[in-house]
């Protein structure tokens, strides 16, 4: 079954037998993959069932790309074998690391765009894309403070990257909307920018202020709804590079 991509939704357990019952021609459902790296039990009955009607996603938040080492064989044995188990429409990973020497922190965390980083994450991704045999799409990440000492801009940066791996780009337009209101850089010429033969998927979501800096710094928080700037943003890309499959994103607070 691979029909045409539509509007996605993130899955969550509350929804799904709402899911399972919605009959929508393209809609498609994202799980965070590490939340079904198991052996059986109703998680992945109920997940079964769901994807006998609807396609998947699986959207990553473990391997680590950015780290300092390569994606742990393990974590990739169980991804392949979610990846073989419900042949997902999508795969996507995080432009960020989140282990140090064998220990995970519970963030996705940033790093200097230098040369160095680009060759070792391209060697990362490299070793994710043929251990799950398949293309994957790296997402631009939220950020919260400036960091010194990038050889590349963004855009640049990740350009590079499905250049030298041939991965594709999860754009994630409420992340460059935060991001630009945090770094104070002008969030439409970013989406301008992006190239759009490598767009596989759009992300939308919601923010929120910090409660104690306000408009000072946007959280990237998942817990709203969709700001209408946001809106009017991938209207724009969309406008420019075509449809692509697009998910909200809603972690908290859910309707």
């Amino acid at each position: 079954m691979n029909p045409q991509l539509t509007a996605g939704l993130g899955l969550k357990p509350r929804h799904y037998e709402d899911a399972l019952a919605c009959p929508a021609a393209g809609l498609w459902f994202e799980v965070h993959p590490e939340n079904y790296a198991v052996e059986g039990g109703p998680r992945l009955r109920w997940l079964d069932a769901i994807r006998a009607r609807h396609p998947l996603s699986l959207h990553g938040f473990a391997l680590s790309l950015a780290a300092d080492a390569p994606p742990d064989p393990e974590h990739l044995r169980r991804l392949r074998r979610l990846v073989d188990r419900y042949e997902p429409a999508l795969v996507s990973e995080h432009l960020a690391w989140s282990t140090w020497r064998g220990a995970y922190a519970p963030d996705l965390l940033p790093f200097p765009r230098t040369h160095e980083a680009l060759a070792r994450i391209a060697a990362n991704v490299g070793i994710a894309q043929e251990a799950l045999g398949r293309r994957i799409a790296i997402e631009n990440p939220s950020h919260y403070l400036r960091i010194d000492g990038h050889d590349w801009d963004e855009l640049g940066f990740l350009g590079e990257l499905v250049h030298r791996t041939g991965c594709g780009l999860l754009v994630d337009v409420n992340n460059v909307f935060v991001s630009a209101a945090n770094l104070g850089y002008d969030a439409a010429a970013y989406v301008d920018a992006i190239p759009a033969a490598a767009v596989m998927e759009i992300h939308l979501a919601g923010h929120t202020h910090d409660p104690l800096l306000g408009d000072a710094l946007l959280v990237d928080s998942h817990d709203a709804p969709v700001a209408e700037a946001v809106w009017a943003l991938y209207e724009r890309l969309v406008a420019r590079i075509g449809p692509r499959p697009t998910l909200i994103e809603r972690d908290d607070h859910l309707p």
